[in-house]
């Protein structure tokens, strides 16, 4: 932050006129911190001031030291974080080294600390595992990057992890998916205070989706199915993976395996969660993502990897990625602003990518987004 965006007493930016009534967001940073993180959240909040909104902006740290980003680049900050008062929303960013190495005391308890200052809390991308780490998530639904849920879960059992939320609202606690996701957890926020059409403006004027279309599934280039313990289990799962076109009945498992049809469901249960049919269904489909990728029409891959039909890739794909298999393919196969992408299954040039994106834009969307899953509505 730069100095003249402080007031004369040391406090954080403030947007949107006067002081009086200002909603104070202050955000926990730190070493290693993600840039976007920070950046995006407090972007949409300057931007909501245009509209009518009074946020006052301040950035924290444990000590009160500047911090220094992922990027190299040095965050000044406002001051430390046992400073802080009257905070409304405190905001925990991620880093990369919150999921894979302890996080350390001092963060935790600042975590906690700002936490209880503050009207609600949120944490973006892996400061999700700040909050677990403080025992502000035990019991309480929250999500985190697509890489690290499993990891979230595993280390914290005591969270209810959704691996494919954009965000969730538990009560006072919010949580968002990977870096981009604080925006959409952001221009929530700003709903929660101002009303959707406030959000909506923001959304616009910034260019973004108020309701992103679909999970976070979507971004993850595999479904990262998990592999069994037993040998035997492995070797008729690498078979499904070699070829997932071929017969992968349940009773053409089981005689690969040697074993009864009621056996390998059992062993599936155990060791993978899921029954045989579901297992292979999600390899099919794990497929499918890779033949989207290479350019492969949805027909295409439906018959390549022994689904079938075009509308039962559909379906799964609806179900298990949160879009349309062609839709996936026109968000990811290319960055390229062409008119038309791949050919339709009649052979016909698909319109222009960017028309759903712009006619959301124009005619606005849906007060809370589906992947913020708030139970109150």
């Amino acid at each position: 932050m730069l100095p003249s965006d402080q007031d004369n007493t040391g406090g954080g930016r403030r947007v949107g006129g006067g002081t009086a009534g200002a909603h104070r967001v202050t955000a926990l940073v730190f070493d290693g911190m993600t840039m976007l993180d920070l950046a995006g959240p407090f972007e949409v909040f300057a931007e909501a001031a245009k509209f009518g909104a009074r946020y006052e902006l301040e950035v924290r740290s444990t000590d009160g030291a500047a911090v220094r980003a992922s990027t190299g680049l040095l965050v000044q900050v406002d001051g430390a974080v046992d400073a802080a008062t009257e905070v409304g929303t405190a905001l925990v960013v991620g880093g990369d080294a919150l999921a894979v190495r302890p996080i350390s005391a001092e963060l935790t308890a600042a975590a906690a600390t700002l936490s209880r200052t503050a009207g609600r809390t949120a944490a973006v991308c892996t400061g999700a595992f700040v909050l677990a780490a403080a025992g502000l998530l035990d019991g309480r639904r929250a999500t985190t990057h697509w890489q690290h849920a499993r990891l979230l879960s595993a280390a914290f059992p005591q969270v209810h992890v959704e691996s494919d939320a954009i965000f969730v609202r538990d009560g006072t606690i919010f949580t968002s998916a990977g870096v981009s996701a604080g925006i959409d957890l952001a221009l929530a926020l700003v709903e929660r205070d101002h009303g959707a059409e406030v959000a909506r403006s923001v959304a616009q004027s910034l260019v973004v989706f108020l309701q992103r279309p679909g999970g976070q599934s979507q971004f993850s280039p595999s479904l990262a199915l998990p592999r069994p313990r037993t040998p035997v289990l492995r070797q008729v799962i690498d078979a499904v993976a070699a070829d997932p076109a071929d017969d992968h009945s349940v009773p053409a498992l089981a005689a690969r395996a040697h074993v009864s049809p009621r056996h390998l469901s059992r062993m599936f249960r155990q060791e993978l969660g899921s029954s045989p049919s579901k297992y292979v269904e999600g390899v099919r489909v794990d497929a499918a993502i890779r033949l989207l990728h290479a350019g492969k029409s949805v027909t295409a891959c439906a018959r390549q990897v022994g689904i079938g039909s075009p509308e039962t890739l559909r379906r799964m794909f609806l179900a298990r990625v949160g879009v349309s298999p062609r839709a996936y393919q026109q968000r990811f196969r290319t960055t390229e602003r062409d008119s038309t992408t791949v050919p339709d299954d009649g052979g016909h040039p698909e319109p222009d990518r960017y028309r759903d994106f712009r006619d959301a834009l124009s005619r606005g969307v849906a007060s809370l987004p589906s992947g913020g899953q708030d139970p109150e509505g």
